[in-house]
């Protein structure tokens, strides 16, 4: 079974709100072998509604509709899915008796308007809202001359979620065949998609069965690998088997295989080796220590370390000598070294990484363009130093720094 989603509301078409049930539907359909295969958002606009519904029956067998069941004019869902549909709307006396009993409890006086939030499909069954005034639906028909399920759902995540959990996630096993959906997800830092994908695509595309799906984020490119059988065991052996091919492939370069952030992969190993962590960071200013220090237990390996913007700062903190920044610049290789080195001696940890660059929008020049970085990892024995030309904004170039820099002391880690 697939299934669609669709999200109502003019407001979701704005900048100002986003639709998140999709989501969490998503994943409760998943449990259930369901692969959702669109998700639309469409105004409170009847004729859009109707249009985006015939659409939805006609290749889904199931469709959920979020929103629009309320009591006001723009409150369309259930007038468009009856239209859809080519079936009627019956005002529910029991519905009703219960929405004045309900404004009653309140002390409130019920609006004529909310008995439109009675009206039902014709066949339709009935899902109580224990958290709102506007009941959902399930309904089991026919479109084109094949089965079809449609869910209305109210809109409000307090009230959307417990009514699926409730009343739709069993009704929806029960109706479904017995179906198992295995992921994976493998995360690689700092190899272009392009070079990735080179690399693993002639694996992937030798298993049309499987979902592959290859996505790029500021220094990390994730792989995500997904399919879908009658068998639990055979859907998990088959995806690990691709799985495993790449990551043959692909070797070190996969930081993560369970889902870990690459800041988790380097406190684990960070851990596991009894090591500790300084940092002595200017382009970056701290989101390097931040981006550590959001994993709980990090105490137990980062020492902590210094932000050092100005040169003064560089020498106070992290003992870089002023001739070699009167030498080299700030933004050089020598003193990327000597912040790795010297907050290393001074916090006494296992390994010291220091970062330097101009993450822009200004302060570049020709021979040293914003986005230029230079990044150190040092432990005592050695210390290794990359220098890096980083494209974006200001955000963008300090992100893949910071990732840079993880990567590196992870890769000196294994």
């Amino acid at each position: 079974m697939n299934a669609e989603i669709i999200a109502i509301g003019s407001e979701l078409l704005t900048p100002f709100r986003q639709d998140t049930n999709s989501l969490f539907l998503t994943d409760r359909l998943n449990q259930l072998g369901i692969e959702v295969h669109f998700k639309d958002v469409v105004g409170d606009n009847h004729d859009q509604l109707v249009s985006v519904a015939r659409i939805a029956f006609s290749r889904a067998d199931l469709t959920i509709f979020m929103g629009g069941l309320g009591p006001t004019e723009d409150d369309l869902t259930r007038e468009a899915v009856a239209e859809a549909l080519g079936t009627g709307l019956e005002r529910d006396q029991e519905l009703v008796a219960w929405l004045h009993k309900r404004f009653a409890s309140r002390g409130i006086k019920m609006r004529d308007n909310n008995l439109r939030q009675a009206d039902v499909l014709a066949a339709a069954v009935v899902l109580p809202n224990a958290n709102g005034s506007a009941p959902g639906q399930w309904l089991q028909t026919e479109y084109e001359g094949k089965a079809r399920i449609a869910i209305l759902l109210p809109g409000p995540p307090h009230e959307l979620r417990p009514m699926f959990d409730s009343q739709c996630f069993e009704r929806l096993r029960a109706a479904v065949p017995t179906q198992f959906i295995a992921k994976r997800v493998l995360k690689v830092a700092m190899v272009p998609e392009s070079e990735l994908d080179a690399r693993i695509a002639p694996i992937y595309t030798q298993f049309a069965d499987i979902q592959t799906t290859i996505l790029a984020h500021a220094g990390e490119v994730q792989i995500h690998l997904q399919t879908r059988s009658s068998s639990k065991e055979a859907t998990d052996a088959r995806v690990n088997e691709l799985a495993g091919k790449i990551e043959d492939e692909l070797a070190d370069r996969i930081f993560s295989t369970a889902g870990e952030s690459l800041e988790q992969i380097v406190g684990c190993y960070l851990e596991m080796r009894s090591a500790s962590l300084a940092v002595a960071e200017s382009c970056t200013g701290g989101l390097l220590a931040e981006r550590i220090t959001n994993i709980p237990g990090s105490s137990h390996y980062f020492l902590g370390g210094a932000v050092v913007y100005s040169n003064e700062l560089k020498t106070a903190f992290a003992d870089v000598p002023p001739g070699l920044i009167n030498q080299h610049g700030a933004v050089s290789r020598e003193v990327a070294t000597a912040l790795a080195e010297g907050i290393r001696r001074r916090c006494k940890s296992s390994f010291g990484m220091g970062i330097t660059g101009i993450a822009g929008p200004d302060g570049g020049t020709p021979e040293k363009p914003v986005g230029l970085v230079y990044i150190a990892v040092a432990d005592g024995e050695r210390t290794d130093v990359v220098e890096r030309r980083f494209p974006g904004d200001r955000e963008r170039v300090r992100w893949w720094s910071t990732t840079q820099a993880l990567d590196m002391l992870r890769t000196r880690l294994i």
